[in-house]
């Protein structure tokens, strides 16, 4: 029975892609405009289905920083009506043309933006997400099949119908958004080999969700696994300004994909650096775990082993690594980065050059914190996770990276000789 229903979900999903590219700006602007509203309108129907998770959540002891991300107030409901208006002010990436060049036969031809087509998202606890999901994909002309945690169905199902009540009354089909209405994990195995009717899936949770998207999808997937993100402290820099930069970059939100997990640091200035440095993370709660050569400059830090080095602690955990320079710094990333965020503190710019070559991860970042990996931040308007594949997007992905391209081709009768 799941299994037919999943298949039949994918089915309408792919008819209704088909009706998404025939699509206006005007007419999925207004469609995101009226959902924005209904938000709005409805939020004491919307507080009352996510009281029935909180209350499961909370029996079941679920810890407090999930019950936060699981919650939907006043707040969060007009941050999401925001959200909505906001993708609607974005430019509509689907239909641009560009590269348009003759050919010394007299043909023209180009490439033209087009949405990707069916999206399976899956995704843990965070009910906004949903609806944030649902606006990228309608603004890019994708349909989506969301599969939201078990922790929010009751919220995930009244927000998807207030979403395709929108969709009814701006003429475009309801199908083109669709939340997998049972808790079983089946649905999961059935949804993610739907070959025939997704064009990619994107799960955005922990990393253990993502593995196993990833080890049983006959579906593309873009994905990234976690965020172990660093900053390299370079011996010519402003100490002030790398001290602000990596206090940020733990601190401000540890619990995040983007926050400094291991701060390399010059061996020419650890000496002046690291004193204060240190301190100020030990006064804001920050675990610090360090090599060797720290240790011995700071003994009553807790040595790092080796498993602290590729780890993503998302918490005020911190290690810490003196290195002879920018080579070993790199050479560090390479081995224990996860291709997520990199930002180098230098006023020397042959090196930072060199760090923005040699850093393969999907940011990097020169003088700035890694927490603007995001794609609020980075000018997208808004995203639907972060890709660190590389294919075919890398980074933060926004409308755009909901899009690929096709060529097209004006002739005037032209043959092939």
């Amino acid at each position: 029975m799941i299994s037919a229903m999943i298949k039949e979900m994918g089915i309408d999903a792919r008819a209704a892609s088909r009706q998404l590219r025939k699509l206006g700006r005007e007419q999925k602007d207004a469609a995101l405009e009226l959902m924005s509203s209904k938000l709005i309108e409805r939020q004491s129907i919307i507080i009352q289905e996510n009281k029935k998770d909180l209350e499961k959540a909370i029996g079941s002891g679920m810890s407090s920083s999930m019950i936060d991300r699981l919650t939907l107030n006043e707040k969060v409901i007009s941050e999401m009506a925001e959200g909505l208006r906001e993708v609607a002010s974005l430019p509509d990436p689907v239909g641009e043309v560009t590269g348009m060049v003759k050919r010394p036969n007299g043909l023209l031809v180009g490439r033209m933006r087009i949405p990707l087509g069916v999206i399976g998202f899956i995704y843990e606890s965070r009910p906004n997400v949903t609806v944030d999901a649902a606006a990228l994909c309608l603004k890019s002309g994708n349909a989506v099949i969301l599969k939201g945690g078990s922790e929010a169905i009751n919220s995930n199902l009244c927000l998807a119908g207030l979403l395709n009540e929108a969709l009814k009354e701006t003429g475009i089909p309801e199908k083109a958004i669709q939340v997998v209405p049972t808790t079983e994990r089946e649905a999961v195995g059935v949804l993610l080999a739907l070959d025939d009717c997704l064009d990619v899936v994107i799960p955005r949770g922990g990393e253990g969700l993502i593995r196993f998207v990833v080890e049983n999808s006959r579906v593309p997937v873009l994905k990234h696994y976690k965020g172990v993100c660093h900053v390299y402290v370079d011996e010519d820099s402003d100490l002030k300004l790398a001290e602000k930069i990596c206090f940020n970059a733990k601190v401000q939100r540890p619990g995040v994909c983007n926050a400094m997990e291991t701060m390399l640091v010059h061996k020419n200035i650890s000496g002046t650096f690291l004193p204060s440095m240190l301190e100020r993370f030990q006064k804001a709660g920050v675990e610090i775990r360090g090599c060797a050569t720290t240790t011995a400059l700071f003994p009553d830090i807790k040595p790092a082993v080796e498993t602290d080095w590729p780890a993503e602690f998302l918490d005020l955990i911190l290690a810490v690594k003196i290195v002879s320079g920018i080579d070993e710094a790199l050479d560090h990333i390479e081995k224990y980065g996860s291709n997520h965020t990199e930002a180098i503190v230098t006023n020397d710019y042959n090196r930072s050059q060199q760090f923005l070559t040699e850093a393969d991860s999907s940011v990097v970042l020169i003088n700035a914190s890694t927490r603007f990996n995001d794609g609020n931040q980075l000018g997208l308007g808004a995203e639907i996770g972060i890709n660190t594949s590389k294919l075919h997007a890398f980074g933060p992905m926004g409308l755009e990276e909901l899009t690929t391209t096709k060529f097209i081709v004006y002739g005037q009768g032209q043959i092939r000789e």
